[in-house]
């Protein structure tokens, strides 16, 4: 025998969960006169036959034919206010589901005029705050015949809506301003994604309150995926390759103080780039123009010519034999360095 609900509630403070049907499983039996309770944070939602027939707000409601009109339609006279009928209801939540975090997954690449290689790849992350603006929208539109939709049901999507709004925004705010002065304008950034994607959001029935950006800054590995990408050239991607063994030297505890030198001095990654194209564009020079110096190919070098093959100073090198970092063989006063020690040296 079925069972007739005399009483229809979810009694839940629903933190993270959007809507719920009711009942659990199938549908409910009810009749005129029944009770639905629906909470302050709450909307309540009548559906037969898959659609939808009312919304009830905050409070106690009695099913009557005063209170239900469309029901009372549907089900007509012979009903006589009395047999049981069968419904189904959801809960929708209708507060503010604050802090969602948010970050890109992968890198995002954008222009970088006048630094470097002309693009940059950014990475950032921050949160954002929705709600159910339209709960019968939202249940007919994303929920469909699930008994419960929560936070983490959606996530997923509402992140793919934010990241691709992020992406057009950067696109476009890089064709004048370089990443540097990008990265002041977090603020200004966030409120164009927010309302870039409001109507995205308000199609599936919610209403994004705020989306922040907690920080924007370039990928760590930019080299190796922009090579990944075939966006770099084997001579660029070398000198950076130069620039990371530089920096992990600098870091090691145990050695390498004139490598620190060195890169205070300025060998940074943004010299190492401008010195590969620079190195390219002579290469490329018209006749007349003065030649570039030919590049180290020996297999035995000096440390002058490994200064110049890693683009630092040659007191910079011979920092590094003294640490031992760099193996070196020194035949009376000179030192002479393999090709495969520099090699070894450059892996770390």
């Amino acid at each position: 025998m079925a069972r007739i609900f005399d009483v229809v509630e979810y009694p839940s403070e629903m933190q993270d969960e959007i809507a719920h049907h009711f009942p659990e499983e199938g549908v409910a039996d009810l009749r005129f006169g029944s009770q639905v309770i629906v909470r302050e944070s709450q909307r309540a939602i009548f559906f037969r036959d898959g659609k939808a027939l009312d919304v009830l707000g905050p409070g106690r409601h009695t099913i009557s034919t005063a209170n239900f009109p469309l029901l009372t339609d549907l089900l007509g006279k012979a009903f006589n206010n009395r047999t049981p009928f069968t419904a189904e209801v959801y809960f929708v939540s209708m507060k503010e589901f604050a802090d969602v975090k948010w970050g890109t997954s992968q890198p995002i690449i954008v222009r970088n005029a006048g630094v470097g290689l002309g693009i940059s790849l950014l990475q950032g992350f921050g949160t954002y705050s929705f709600q159910v603006s339209d709960p019968q929208q939202f249940v007919t539109q994303i929920m469909g015949a699930s008994q419960s939709y929560s936070l983490a049901s959606i996530e997923n999507r509402l992140r793919s809506m934010l990241l691709s709004k992020i992406q057009d925004i950067l696109g476009t705010t890089t064709a004048n301003q370089n990443v540097l002065q990008l990265i002041g304008l977090t603020e200004e950034l966030g409120a164009s994604v927010k309302a870039k994607a409001q109507d995205d959001f308000l199609a599936i029935g919610l209403l994004l309150k705020s989306f922040y950006i907690a920080s924007l800054k370039p990928s760590e590995k930019s080299a190796e995926e922009l090579r990944a990408m075939g966006m770099l050239d084997m001579n660029v991607y070398t000198q950076l390759q130069a620039a990371d063994a530089l920096r992990d030297a600098a870091q090691n505890p145990n050695g390498g103080a004139g490598l620190t030198a060195g890169i205070g001095a300025g060998v940074g990654l943004g010299n190492i780039i401008s010195q590969a194209y620079g190195t390219n564009a002579q290469q490329q020079a018209p006749a007349g123009a003065p030649a570039a110096a030919a590049p180290v190919e020996n297999n035995v070098m000096t440390p002058s010519e490994v200064a110049q093959l890693l683009k630092v100073s040659e007191e910079d090198v011979m920092a590094a034999i003294q640490a031992g970092d760099l193996k070196a063989r020194k035949i009376g006063s000179a030192y002479r360095i393999s090709k495969d020690s520099v090699d070894e040296f450059l892996k770390g």
